[in-house]
């Protein structure tokens, strides 16, 4: 995961929601729901049309957590393949190995599933694989390593998974700790509260 040096409390409370995906977060906005500082809740500054494009993007970079050349190149990517630029931007952010570790509940922040990726917990189709940016394809199975099955970090993880999975494009196995992409997921399966086309709006000017 990119580096940040501003704390992820603050950067949480700067886009008023939980972009890390880690419960402690859910309750520090409960009680300081509004920016960090001294005048987090009396001055309220209002954006202009860049200023809200550019924090759209920043929440987006953050969340993935990726850093400008590589999000840049998702961009140009996506805007020269077929279909809406935004949602191909989207679909392969998803489709991020570190991601879809996250979302097949194998690790409880996309932080920690790079971190699994990044120390070979994580095999592709039988196949080590450590490289976060990793796109996995329709087909895929990915599986946690046999000798890694038992990291208090991952069992901790899935204890919070409640039957099936809510993503109907990832397959999950609890029992193997094994999943499998079923398709490309479309825009309204990815359970993710962004507004990609102020992106693209952005990089248009």
């Amino acid at each position: 995961m990119a580096k940040m040096k501003t704390p992820k409390g603050k950067l949480v409370r700067k886009f008023g929601e939980n972009i890390f995906g880690n419960p402690k977060f859910d309750k520090l906005l409960n009680r300081k729901p509004y920016a960090a500082g001294q005048h987090g809740q009396s001055r309220r500054r209002r954006l202009s049309n860049y200023g809200v494009q550019l924090k759209e993007k920043q929440k987006i970079k953050i969340m993935y957590g990726i850093l400008e050349r590589q999000f840049r190149n998702y961009f140009e990517k996506a805007d020269k393949m077929a279909g809406e630029t935004g949602t191909n931007l989207m679909q392969m952010l998803e489709s991020r190995l570190d991601n879809v570790v996250y979302r097949l509940g194998f690790a409880s922040t996309r932080p920690a599933a790079r971190q699994l990726v990044n120390h070979a917990h994580v095999m592709v189709n039988n196949r080590k694989v450590n490289i976060p940016s990793y796109i996995v394809k329709p087909g895929d199975v990915i599986q946690i390593r046999a000798r890694s099955k038992k990291m208090d970090l991952i069992l901790e993880s899935m204890k919070r998974i409640k039957g099936d999975l809510d993503l109907p494009w990832l397959d999950l196995d609890k029992a193997r700790m094994t999943g499998t992409v079923i398709a490309i997921p479309e825009r309204d399966e990815m359970q993710v509260l962004v507004n990609e086309q102020l992106v693209v709006e952005l990089y248009s000017k």
